[in-house]
């Protein structure tokens, strides 16, 4: 007979144990779904290239984003984290993946301000005290966010917490609801045993997830032409928020993964 529930740590690792292995994108075996997933480098997937998001260029053009310390989880490949670091920001970059923190780096070497990028292979919930030396100006998620379980929700929201610097802000970009993206219950997800892919947001959801958080920019990203010098996709939504400067913006307290 087990009684090992005391903390939420505890709570969540139980709740992680009802995906099957495999079973979605961010839980047991992710980081081996991921490497194969990035193994094929002339696959057509649209993030593959070497361009940042639209939206964060026009954050950083309309002066919404200004250089300072920056953290991207789920970087992939670097694309993001690379434009960032040409314009003047330091960034740790995080990533399941050892097979896509190696294309990063390589792309580092390749790419004017790639030393002021330094990509760190490991789930951001889980490494080391210290490991992500915030607080930051940025945290960035380009398409992190929406592969994971909801009970991962606590944990994205207290490392945010713990990371983020006051009058920070958050972006992230995550599968549009109606567009992309699973839409079942949160409870339901529990019954499948997976995510379906990922889990499409409606506005209102994100707003009430990061109610603690100001909105600046909440919009479709826009679907960018093959010869632009900017990823876009109009299935996925683009946020900005800031963090208040006076207060936390949240009592989450789960430590980690």
């Amino acid at each position: 007979m087990d009684r090992n529930i005391r903390t939420v740590d505890d709570v969540l690792k139980l709740l992680d144990g009802l995906f099957a292995p495999g079973a979605d994108r961010w839980t047991g075996g992710a980081a081996d779904w991921w490497d194969r997933f990035y193994a094929d480098r002339d696959r057509a997937v649209p993030f593959f290239v070497a361009k940042p998001d639209e939206t964060l260029v026009d954050y950083l053009e309309r002066g919404l984003l200004t250089p300072g310390r920056a953290l991207e989880l789920g970087c992939g490949p670097g694309r993001n984290a690379l434009h960032l670091a040409a314009l003047g920001f330091r960034v740790d970059a995080v990533d399941l993946s050892p097979t896509a923190i190696a294309w990063a780096e390589e792309r580092a070497r390749e790419t004017p301000g790639g030393e002021r990028v330094r990509f760190v292979q490991g789930d951001a919930f889980a490494l080391p005290e210290g490991e992500l030396p915030g607080p930051y100006d940025l945290v960035y998620d380009s398409g992190c966010f929406h592969h994971l379980p909801p009970h991962r929700r606590i944990s994205y929201l207290a490392l945010i917490d713990r990371v983020l610097a006051p009058g920070g802000r958050l972006a992230l970009t995550c599968f549009a609801a109606g567009a992309m993206g699973s839409e079942l219950p949160d409870a339901a997800l529990y019954h499948e045993a997976g995510l379906q892919g990922g889990l499409g947001y409606t506005p209102q959801a994100l707003r009430w997830i990061f109610a603690g958080l100001t909105e600046v920019s909440l919009r479709r990203m826009r679907d960018e032409p093959a010869e632009s010098a900017c990823f876009g996709e109009p299935f996925l939504w683009a946020a900005l928020f800031r963090r208040p400067v006076e207060s936390p913006f949240t009592d989450c307290t789960a430590p980690g993964r």
